[in-house]
């Protein structure tokens, strides 16, 4: 059983899609990030960064051989640490385990952080600061491109479906408050609709309802201040 401490956010929701896609047995264990969850000292301890998600895994050898628990924080290093265990989603040939990879790292390098940055800037800023959104909504809009491009003669990001799919695809649900238009992204929006269409992902936005069922409120001071007024006294 592995224990998912999870919030309905695009970090969230890639392992969610990886769960489901696989079936292996797990439990949700919600991080509410507007009151503060990520900041106690239970959650601290598997995830010392405050972020989340993060996973308790109690039998990571398998049930047959048992084991000490294993707990990982950052969900590309969740992402892989379940392909690994489960031989899913990320290919044992070498060459082909390199671009899944690199792609997954560009993700979580890259579209994640800019489009994070953009979501913050152009909708949750007290002040709406024209260098910030312009610097973050261009560059949503140039790694768009590079997905697009990279998406023209594969089906998938790195050929068959993979983590690095499952990584990038919660970052462009959200591509109407990034002020991207998917039609000028005609690959990527194929793409996009058909991890949309599959079971599992339907299935993991699902599962986020149960956490959160009225979705995302409107955003209250006490939640801006925990969410965007972090310092290093919060995790000592």
């Amino acid at each position: 059983m592995i224990d998912l401490h999870y919030w309905p956010t695009p970090n969230g929701h890639k392992i969610t899609m990886f769960l489901e896609e696989t079936g292996v047995p797990y439990r949700l264990i919600g991080v509410n990030i507007g009151t503060g969850d990520q900041f106690k000292p239970e959650f601290l301890k598997i995830a010392p960064n405050n972020r989340m998600p993060a996973i308790v895994d109690h039998e990571p050898a398998g049930p047959a051989r048992g084991g000490a628990p294993v707990s990982v924080f950052e969900s590309g290093a969740i992402l892989v640490y379940l392909a690994e265990k489960t031989g899913r989603f990320l290919p044992a040939d070498v060459r082909a385990r390199v671009d899944a990879l690199q792609w997954l790292f560009w993700q979580v390098g890259g579209l994640g952080p800019m489009a994070g940055q953009n979501h913050h800037f152009v909708q949750y800023a007290p002040e709406k600061l024209k260098y910030a959104m312009d610097r973050y909504v261009n560059e949503t809009n140039r790694l768009y491109g590079v997905l697009n491009k990279r998406l023209a003669d594969r089906e998938f990001v790195a050929g068959d479906y993979s983590i690095a799919d499952m990584a990038s695809y919660p970052w462009i649900v959200p591509h109407e408050k990034q002020q991207q238009n998917l039609d000028e992204f005609p690959h990527l929006k194929r793409w996009f609709h058909a991890i949309k269409q599959r079971p599992a992902t339907v299935r993991a936005y699902e599962k986020g309802k149960s956490v959160r069922p009225d979705g995302p409120p409107a955003m209250s001071e006490a939640e801006r201040k925990v969410l965007f007024g972090q310092t290093a006294a919060n995790v000592k």
